[in-house]
């Protein structure tokens, strides 16, 4: 199963299964000197970690990591950092009966035509498990950017019909929630359609946005390793992100070019600067030093406990119902 890395200079490698002994990431790449220790870690997957509220799955882990390789006395080697975090709190059998069924929005019937051969205990590879990894090794990432000045901040910026206003857009609120919107009102409305959901045993869709402060302008290259392409490629390698834009997006289309084009103009002390920000901080694929602004639109939660058909393996018509630990919204 190749595919399991991104990046060039510094690369970020995920492992493991949902239901395995354990998950884990190794950054290649990092410089030596930069400081480093567990804890700058796990502040971030405790923010991930599941069952930390009632519109997560209750499955209860402590996502607790460990630094194997690549520190030394606090600080990086420059050689690969290899971090671990059991798996503590797997309930396989809650899927035994689904072993010879396709769930409906899973990867399931694709594993099969693709390797003959699937993990049925929670998905294995294509489970949301494996963004635990990610957070490790996106908070050495994060280590790195801010000795560079970089900003990065995310948000849920929708669920289902409820979409956070930009006149209340308060990012400390969103710290505080437990749906990580950072508009209160918003954020009431939200918890309401969700708990109605619940009842019914279905979920809901919802949408991101990421706002990147302090890149300089220059970074990307202008075809095909555009930064929006690969900003791109990192955002759609997530499991349940069906949609990408920067900027204005797809407004943009229904938008004229004299409303859509960004008016240059010098700033206070000298440099060039810009008038609005439709293009989100890129331009031509390569960064225009204005914030980066994207969003990233993820699908309702596919495990749901309503009633839905399907087929077994044999290509048989059946009818499911998902038992099992499972979050009513993915964003």
């Amino acid at each position: 199963m190749a595919g399991s890395g991104f990046g060039k200079l510094f690369r970020i490698t995920t492992w493991g299964e949902s239901h395995g002994e354990a998950i884990g990431a190794v950054v290649d790449g990092c410089p030596a000197g930069l400081s480093l220790c567990e804890e700058d870690i796990q502040k971030y997957l405790d923010e991930r970690r599941p069952g930390a509220s009632e519109f997560a799955t209750p499955r209860k882990e402590s996502d607790t990591v460990r630094i194997l390789s690549g520190t030394f006395e606090g600080k990086t080697a420059g050689s690969p950092i290899s971090m671990i975090i059991y798996n503590q709190n797997v309930r396989s059998s809650d899927y035994s009966d689904l072993a010879d069924k396709y769930r409906p929005g899973h990867a399931d019937y694709t594993y099969d035509m693709k390797y003959g051969f699937r993990d049925w205990r929670g998905g294995g590879r294509s489970s949301a498990r494996e963004t635990a990894a990610r957070v490790a090794g996106g908070a050495v990432a994060l280590k790195l950017l801010e000795e560079l000045g970089i900003r990065i901040d995310a948000y849920t910026k929708s669920i289902g019909p409820v979409e956070c206003s930009p006149e209340k857009t308060d990012l400390e609120e969103a710290s505080r929630n437990s749906l990580r919107m950072p508009d209160r009102e918003a954020f009431e409305k939200a918890s309401e359609y969700l708990k109605e959901l619940m009842k019914d045993g279905d979920s809901s869709g919802g949408v991101i946005e990421c706002r990147i402060s302090g890149v300089p302008a220059g970074l990307g290259d202008p075809v095909f390793d555009k930064l929006s392409a690969d900003l791109a490629k990192a955002v759609f390698s997530i499991g349940a992100v069906k949609g990408f834009e920067i900027g204005d997006g797809f407004a943009a289309a229904r938008a004229k070019g004299s409303e859509n084009n960004d008016a240059f103009i010098p700033s206070d002390n000298g440099a060039v600067t810009l008038a609005t920000n439709h293009a989100g901080g890129i331009l031509g694929g390569i960064s225009d030093g204005a914030e980066i602004i994207f969003r990233a639109a993820f699908k309702p939660t596919p495990s749901i406990s309503s009633e839905q058909e399907t087929v077994d393996i044999e290509g048989k018509p059946v009818r499911i119902s998902i038992k099992g630990r499972h979050d009513p919204v993915i964003v």
